[in-house]
């Protein structure tokens, strides 16, 4: 479902030159997306996205509409890397203006200082290029420190023409720290394809946490701990528990891996294993094993792994964080890591869900179904939205009479 939240708090303060051109166009978005399949359009709408290589991008975007300007090269960096983002930055817009019809940011903000953000978005005014800016992160799970990405936040949250995000809850959020309309398009699949179903080799319960990189949002020593004491509860209960906890061989801190390795020793259920990154293949055949994935966060706000789990079939345990929990609601329970028995109340839930393997592939069959239905509509909202966007619209009552709105 697409909601619109709108706020009366205040009104978003008018960065270009246009009247209610964003509130138009995202009322454009919602009404299309429910009343307009998905048409080829006479010329494909041009977006720069920030970034453009990456799995949520593709799977928001129609090929047969909209073309995606590929990442450019980052001065010394490596091959596809793309932060930090040059398309953000004044000199890339005033060059290639001309190529864009729409800024779409979704990561990477961070690499700037909020003057050089400043700049850019008085780059993209400058030459009437619209920015759009999907909400994925009010708090950014790559820091510790907060600050100065909400100072980033400060000024590009006023200043985008177009607000989206994925929840109703963060929708909620900005409502009340901006002022800002903000269109709620949930997060589609990212899954090509649903992996078969494995047979169980036996009825053990299998419990996953993916500690990755120990990026600055994960509490692992927490989440490990948590997961020790769980194992051993339900063990003295008589449950038959594995917990399967994978960390990448490169980390960014060797001392919490060396304290995380000889905590996951301590107890027979639990088995760490480093290695090297997974490919996306990889963790979606390795979800797909588990009953229920933990997801141990300090904070953050969404998750692509709360969607991947559901596609799998999978239930999720996290701490109350953000809204990640708002997702898939009624798969996601809410555990406090300092306090095992939440857990262990989690693990118990997912026993009592979980479904014979012919059961789970017609589930994971049917949702497919569902999830790849909620994908079209999220993509007819996004090329409505950039229609919207990409016309001509320095009068915009014209576009009000076209869609039947009046700003």
């Amino acid at each position: 479902m697409i909601r619109t939240y709108t706020s009366i708090a205040r009104s978003p303060t008018p960065w270009r030159n246009r009247r209610s051109v964003g509130a138009i166009a995202h009322r454009t978005a919602v009404r299309h997306a429910r009343e307009s399949p998905i048409t080829p359009q006479s010329r494909l709408i041009r977006v720069a996205s920030v970034p453009a290589a990456h799995p949520y991008i593709r799977s928001i975007v129609d090929a047969r509409c909209i073309t995606v300007i590929p990442d450019p090269p980052v001065p010394g960096g490596a091959p596809g890397q793309w932060w930090p983002p040059v398309i953000l930055t004044p000199d890339w817009i005033s060059a290639h203006a001309d190529e864009v019809d729409v800024i779409h940011l979704h990561f990477g903000i961070e690499s700037f200082g909020s003057d050089e953000l400043s700049a850019a978005l008085a780059a993209a005014r400058r030459r009437g290029c619209p920015v759009v800016f999907t909400v994925h992160d009010l708090d950014n799970p790559q820091l510790t420190d907060q600050t100065h990405y909400q100072e980033l936040l400060e000024v590009l949250l006023p200043a985008a023409d177009v607000l989206l995000t994925l929840t109703g809850g963060a929708a909620a959020e900005i409502s009340r720290r901006w002022g800002r309309d903000a269109t709620v398009l949930p997060h589609p699949t990212l899954l090509d394809a649903v992996p078969p179903v494995v047979a169980r080799a036996d009825t053990a319960l299998r419990i996953g946490i993916h500690l990755r990189d120990l990026r600055p949002n994960i509490a692992a020593d927490e989440g490990v701990a948590a997961a020790g004491a769980a194992a051993a509860l339900l063990a003295e209960a008589g449950a038959d528990v594995r917990v399967e906890i994978v960390m990448n061989d490169r980390v960014r801190d060797e001392a919490m891996a060396a304290r995380i390795e000889a905590a996951a020793s301590t107890h027979p259920a639990v088995a760490l294993h480093r290695r090297a990154r997974l490919t996306d293949a990889e963790v979606a055949a390795w979800l797909g094993g588990l009953d229920l994935f933990v997801l141990p966060y300090h904070h953050g706000t969404h998750s692509g792994w709360v969607e991947l789990c559901y596609d799998l079939g999978v239930r999720v345990a996290g701490t109350s964080v953000g809204h990640m929990s708002e997702q898939h609601p009624d798969e996601f329970a809410v555990i406090d890591l300092t306090d095992p028995a939440t857990l262990v109340a989690a693990v118990q839930d997912a026993a009592a869900h979980r479904l014979p393997d012919p059961g789970r592939a017609a589930l994971l069959q049917a949702r497919r179904g569902e999830r790849l239905a909620q994908r079209d509509t999220v993509r007819a909202a996004h090329t409505n939205l950039y229609t919207a966007l990409a016309r001509d619209t320095d009068s915009s009552t014209a576009v009000a009479d076209e869609v039947g709105v009046r700003s």
